[in-house]
């Protein structure tokens, strides 16, 4: 590479020439690179895993470690408009300027004498953000990972808790065909003698193996935390230690009180060296905000976002959904990857459904919306297809969304759902508040 590049955008179009495949497993490069750079963290580490549930797990973990007057650290991904949205510090999204110097460090210690290790897009960046975090002096550093556990880029920081959230299909190409095989994969993210928090109400038998094969301490929900609630308000109790009288966290939708469970147990896992307040709890969890994740945008029509992009969350977007209450109309845009187990998903959402506005999206990755409105057609043929619904193609998220807006009356509602592209490419310009023409 003769000139480096100067700006973040450079540097990402960088890593993404630099390695033959966009996911390839296995830690040994990026550990080399890592220990090149004498990468390493001063404070204690949570790692969040799991299908489902992982970016609000550390949304709410940071909400309460900030309440704590903690300087924390998140790393997550995918970003939904802007890259930078992946690390946050004391609560902010980073500037892209302040990543420039560790994509640098990166790429330096990648090709130290000669000796070049080939990164893939998700492990390159890893290390920038992962440096710049173990550079901020923080209290907390909070780890998303990308991809299973064992094998994704985030395993190479040894982790003094771990947390893991609901299992389910997903990724089968790289993580396996089963709730058993996946959870394995995941329980990689575990240390001996190091607690491991399990927020799964119904967690694979391997990872309640592995733990015990190796020694972590594990805190199982169920067992070692619980939650209880009524309509007003809910509980919470750990390994000696409750809080009661919690209003329900700012995040809507019924899982968030088993991802706020596995986040206190996890503080609570940690309370030596962090400990929390009550008051820190109930403002943290009033609080947390995290955008795609059953967000309701109020205006006429609602807007509702919601990257659920397997049939497990797509299970839990239908049930939101359900409970909202009565809408004459409900729009649907959606987009998604060819590799979803798209039937299901469709199948179950489908009920909720008036009219579909299926969408392309700008990866190599995506379904087509001829292909989408396909499946449904197929689904609509396998349900009896008794009700009429229409749905029409869209060459992005926001044709989609315009189309929906113009159809719909003040009192529907439009549901975004799908891929992070899908969410992300109508927030391009800030979150939409609607205004459909009122009928006279």
């Amino acid at each position: 590479m003769h000139t480096k590049p100067d700006t973040l955008e450079g540097w990402l179009h960088h890593c993404e020439q630099i390695h033959p495949r966009s996911i390839d497993m296995g830690l040994a490069r990026v550990s080399e690179v890592a220990r090149r750079m004498a990468l390493r963290f001063e404070c204690p580490v949570i790692t969040v895993a799991g299908t489902n549930g992982k970016g609000s797990t550390c949304a709410m973990l940071e909400a309460v470690a900030l309440q704590a007057g903690y300087r924390t650290g998140v790393y997550t991904s995918p970003h939904l408009v802007h890259f930078e949205e992946r690390c946050r510090v004391h609560g902010s999204i980073v500037n892209a300027s302040d990543l420039i110097a560790h994509f640098e460090a990166v790429e330096s210690a990648r090709t130290q004498n000669g000796n070049e290790v080939s990164l893939t897009y998700f492990e390159f960046t890893t290390l920038a953000i992962l440096r710049l975090m173990s550079h901020s002096l923080l209290d907390v550093a909070i780890l998303e990972v990308g991809l299973g556990g064992r094998l994704d880029a985030t395993n190479i920081v040894d982790a003094d808790c771990a947390v893991i959230t609901s299992i389910d299909i997903d990724h089968t190409e790289f993580l396996g065909p089963d709730r058993e095989s996946i959870g394995r994969e995941k329980a990689g993210i575990m240390r001996t003698g190091r607690p491991v928090v399990v927020s799964d109400p119904m967690a694979p038998q391997s990872v309640l193996d592995h733990a015990l094969e190796i020694g972590a301490d594990l805190w199982r929900f169920g067992h070692d935390f619980n939650f209880s609630g009524d309509k007003q308000q809910w509980s919470w109790a750990g390994r000696g230690r409750r809080y009661a009288g919690l209003a329900y966290p700012s995040l809507r939708g019924a899982n968030q009180l088993i991802n706020a469970s596995g986040a206190l147990a996890a503080l609570e896992a940690l309370r030596e060296r962090l400990p929390i307040t009550a008051q820190a709890v109930r403002t943290g969890l009033a609080m947390v905000e995290l955008p795609g994740r059953f967000q309701i945008v109020p205006g006429q029509p609602t807007l509702v976002l919601d990257v659920a992009h397997n049939p497990h969350s797509v299970a839990a977007l239908t049930a939101n959904l359900d409970a909202m209450g009565y809408f004459p109309t409900t729009h649907a845009v959606f987009g998604a990857m060819a590799d979803k187990d798209l039937a299901p998903m469709l199948a179950k959402v489908g009920p909720l459904v008036d009219r579909w506005y299926f969408t392309d999206l700008p990866t190599p990755r995506a379904e087509t919306a001829a292909a989408l409105q396909q499946k449904w057609n197929a689904v609509q043929m396998v349900a009896g297809g008794q009700r009429q619904v229409s749905s029409s193609l869209h060459a992005s998220p926001m044709d989609a969304l315009q189309a929906a807006v113009s159809a719909a009356d003040p009192a529907d509602r439009i549901v975004v759902f799908g891929s992070f592209y899908t969410v992300g490419g109508v927030l391009t310009n800030g979150t939409p508040r609607l205004h459909a023409k009122h009928l006279g």
